[in-house]
């Protein structure tokens, strides 16, 4: 592997799961433009996929992501005209493709995950890292400050002291120190982040798809503050009459497990 080897996005499928996969061979994934618009092109494909129940984010051998690829910036956000199309036309729309994704959205998280490869991750849902996996955001030695865009993932994340720490101080840290800032949903042996990360996708896919994707569009706009509308709370609601609420309760009268279908 070389450095001129492209770096690219994929996505493999296997029966309701679906992985993405950042890959920049001999970069450490650290993601290109081309990388940031297939990211948002592949969970744009995702979110119309009804037969998907969960996604696992992952980086391809052995680290999630270094960030964005620096290589690129002085043609890419060379002056403000330039800075302000990289941040507001393709990193946002790719990070908000992640965090709107209907279906839930596991970070399977090995070796470096700093920079825009934490940002990615501030959008998933639930992050499972590795013990020797590292953390955060050094671009204050870059010179420049986290996006608006950018900084909203992290700072629905972990709250604004914890942001300002990451970005102000710029260290690279460790995973336990990353739980207890709570950026990670739980921290496991290095052997075991694939396993782990697909035990809880397989666990979220085996519950109700219509509940999880209501969860994830109420707990979203609870966070965001202000009462809700009426049109809200039917939207809530509407599960009531859905297949899956009533083969929920009829499973577990019954005893056996539900046969979930989305509807």
């Amino acid at each position: 592997m070389t450095d001129n080897v492209a770096g690219r996005v994929l996505l493999e499928r296997e029966d309701d799961l679906a992985w993405v996969t950042l890959s920049h061979p001999g970069r450490l994934n650290a993601i290109t433009v081309g990388m940031w618009h297939e990211l948002r092109d592949v969970f744009t494909r995702i979110a119309q996929d009804v037969a998907v129940r969960c996604v696992i984010v992952r980086g391809e051998g052995g680290n999630f992501a270094a960030g964005a690829d620096i290589r690129e910036f002085p043609v890419q956000r060379g002056d403000m005209a330039g800075v302000q199309h990289y941040h507001r036309e393709v990193l946002a729309p790719a990070l908000q493709a992640v965090a709107l994704c209907p279906q839930p959205v596991v970070a399977q998280i090995e070796g470096v995950c700093v920079g825009g490869g934490l940002e990615i991750a501030s959008q998933c849902d639930l992050r499972i890292a590795g013990e020797s996996a590292r953390f955060g955001v050094p671009i204050n030695r870059l010179g420049f400050p986290m996006a608006p865009d950018e900084m909203s993932g992290l700072l629905a994340l972990v709250g604004r002291a914890a942001t300002l720490a990451i970005l102000l101080e710029g260290r690279v840290f460790g995973a336990a120190e990353a739980r207890e800032l709570g950026l990670l949903t739980r921290v496991v042996a290095d052997a075991q982040v694939a396993d782990a990360a697909r035990r809880s996708a397989e666990r979220i896919a085996a519950g109700a798809p219509l509940a999880a994707r209501i969860n994830k569009r109420l707990s979203r706009r609870l966070a965001a503050g202000g009462a809700l509308t009426e049109a809200e709370y039917q939207d809530y609601f509407s599960y009531a009459d859905s297949r899956d609420h009533k083969e929920g309760v009829r499973a577990f009268l019954a005893g056996e497990d539900p046969s979930f279908s989305g509807d």
